[in-house]
């Protein structure tokens, strides 16, 4: 998740978060209450002071945060507890690749939080309620951030190999189709400055596109249908295509090469979820703080995200559903994007200031909170099966990335994917 910091906007006055009326805060009989929040990673609730005000709100609540380093980690550990029903903290923390997984099979272990009071339904993006809500209507996870997805694009490279560098003739370049995305690549390569690519990797093509699809891996009935889904193949076919006509940089993204890549300028382009623009401000310096802009992408697609459950074992669980309430609501979720970045799931959030007067100095003033927001309200709902990460992992790492450093051809890394992921499956 990101943590970096979210220039230009201005500062949210301390005291004018909203809480909904709760009474005095306080454990079920009035007295002294300490909550427990399990997260991984950096989820940002502390850094930006959500927990010092709640408990500034509420005297007698104090908030205990449990942070593991990854959700790697994390994950199976939780899995753990709830299925014995202890080890748990009173909020519980649960990535989107897990999400289908907790509401098939334990959705009996954690709370309805859709009547808790302050929980408004309709303030949420419709597909981001859907993902924690199960059959029989039951919400069990309120959503925290988002990753809708735009460009990140160089404009000094653009403007080196002949192409628009405005962000709305950028976008406009690929409207609606991954494939004109590529297009531009191939129009990119024509003229490209000496030792850059368009794009930093054929994985981060096939993200793109596989997220903006709402049947991918698993079926509607949870059935894996990864070898036959329509979303697979023209997102393997557009990942194959920048490998094998010279658009990337051949990176792995999330490695010191990578990131190496970003300080050097190897690439004109990333397709880029709201939380990465901190990573890349970091990574690619002082130095490049006038070159870097942000455009649409082809299609609105998500990448990332989390929400936050309560355990019926809890000892604090109505205290828990409270807290984890006022966390979500519009309110904080705006504080945390301009402190932290992290996109808010609240739709209703995107019209306060915070949000939608967002722009970012290192981006050229992009108006992020516009364009990420517009992006949120187009992504469809995604049928999330219960191993769906693992299965892209296996496709972008034993398949994709193999073709690209001009190991295999595509059809064996297909096969090498297949066996890799038929296995995963098995287990």
């Amino acid at each position: 998740m990101a943590a970096g910091l979210l220039a230009g906007c201005a500062l949210l006055d301390e005291g004018s978060s909203a809480a909904p009326d709760d009474g005095d805060g306080g454990g079920s009989d009035g007295g002294p209450v300490t909550l427990t929040v399990g997260v991984f990673g950096v989820f940002g609730f502390e850094e930006a002071g959500l927990y010092d005000e709640y408990e500034k709100l509420h005297p007698e609540v104090t908030i205990k945060e449990e942070a593991a380093p990854s959700n790697e980690e994390y994950y199976p550990a939780l899995r753990e507890a709830l299925d014995s029903g202890s080890g748990l903290a009173d909020i519980q923390a649960v990535e989107v690749g897990n999400i289908s997984e907790v509401v098939a099979g334990r959705s009996d272990q954690l709370m309805d939080l859709a009547t808790v009071p302050g929980v408004d339904e309709t303030a949420f993006l419709h597909w981001k309620w859907d993902q924690a809500t199960t059959a029989e209507n039951k919400t069990i996870g309120l959503g925290t951030d988002i990753g809708p997805m735009a460009v990140c694009y160089r404009k000094d490279l653009f403007r080196a190999a002949g192409l628009p560098t405005d962000r709305e003739e950028v976008a406009a370049l690929w409207f609606s189709d991954w494939q004109k995305y590529l297009g531009v690549g191939a129009d990119y390569r024509e003229n490209a400055p000496e030792g850059t690519a368009f794009v930093d990797s054929a994985a981060g093509v096939y993200n793109g596109s596989i997220s903006s699809f709402p049947i991918r891996y698993f079926g509607r009935e949870g059935e894996p249908i990864y070898k036959d889904s329509p979303a697979v193949e023209a997102s393997w076919d557009l990942a194959m295509q920048a490998a094998q006509g010279q658009m990337t940089a051949q990176l792995k993204q999330f490695t010191p090469e990578w990131d190496e890549g970003f300080a050097e300028g190897d690439f004109a382009t990333v397709i880029c979820p709201s939380w990465m623009l901190g990573h890349i401000q970091e990574k690619a310096g002082p130095a490049a703080a006038d070159k870097w802009d942000i455009a649409a992408a082809p299609k609105p697609a998500n990448w990332g995200g989390s929400f936050l459950t309560v355990p019926e074992a809890g000892e604090n669980k109505e205290e828990a559903a409270r807290l984890a309430a006022w966390l979500t609501a519009p309110e904080q979720q705006a504080r945390l994007f301009e402190k932290q970045a992290n996109f808010p799931s609240s739709q209703a959030a995107y019209s306060l200031p915070q949000v939608a007067d967002a722009t970012h100095p290192y981006f050229n003033d992009a108006p992020t909170g516009e364009i990420f927001s517009i992006a949120a309200k187009s992504i469809p709902t995604l049928q999330l099966g219960t191993k769906d990460q693992p299965i892209q992992q296996q496709i972008t790492d034993a398949g994709i990335l193999p073709v690209e450093q001009g190991e295999m051809t595509p059809e064996q890394a297909w096969r090498s994917a297949v066996r890799e992921i038929d296995e995963l499956l098995d287990r």
